[in-house]
């Protein structure tokens, strides 16, 4: 099991933890994190986008002029691509961008990026994290006592005060241990999790 030590608010060593090797020492499978992100990408897109062929757009159905004599190229007409208000060429079309994953392999991912943070030295343990009062200020003190500029916040609880404290500072977000994901975590450089968030992640995700 990884020891790894656990801060206080005021960024001081208070103990150590031991992290479970289930979660936080598996294999790394970068081919399978990667599906993953692509997959996530790839679900959040809409599909809505649309725009006319030619044989869409209103008009054009008479011939703008003669086939020969008047020195124009020819034209069949004004609604082929090449004219102003014409139709789009391989317009695109509404499309469903989803990728389904097994959640053995949805797990699995995120096992690996929770290890490769342990190993590169990029988890953050804190005993906890409680403000009396809705202050950005507290937690930039917070980051900035732990030498941490941008980083995923995850919570065992839905904390109002620590969540709109840190609502409004850059590069910094908060989640709940239910909704922590592969893309996240790679996104933020440092993963800062409390002491209960550790114990539910791994009881969940075991």
């Amino acid at each position: 099991m990884a020891n790894v030590a656990v801060y206080n608010m005021e960024g001081k060593e208070v103990g150590t933890i031991e992290l479970s090797d289930e979660i936080f020492g598996v294999e790394v499978n970068e081919h399978l994190v990667h599906q993953v992100v692509v997959a996530q990408l790839a679900n959040k897109r809409q599909g809505t986008q649309k725009a006319k062929t030619r044989s869409e757009v209103s008009g054009g159905g008479r011939k703008p002029w003669r086939q020969k004599g008047t020195g124009h190229a020819r034209q069949g007409s004004t609604r082929a691509p090449q004219w102003t208000g014409g139709g789009v060429v391989f317009a695109p079309t509404p499309r469903d961008y989803t990728i389904r994953l097994n959640k053995k392999e949805k797990r699995l991912a995120l096992k690996s990026v929770l290890t490769n943070c342990v190993n590169e030295k990029k988890l953050i343990v804190l005993d906890e994290l409680k403000f009396d009062e809705i202050k950005t200020k507290k937690m930039q003190a917070v980051l900035d006592a732990l030498n941490v500029k941008k980083a995923l916040v995850v919570l065992n609880e839905n904390d109002e005060n620590v969540v709109k404290s840190t609502r409004n500072i850059a590069n910094v977000r908060t989640a709940l241990t239910n909704t922590i994901n592969v893309y996240d975590i790679l996104k933020y450089s440092t993963l800062i999790v409390t002491k209960d968030a550790v114990a539910t992640i791994e009881e969940v995700y075991a």
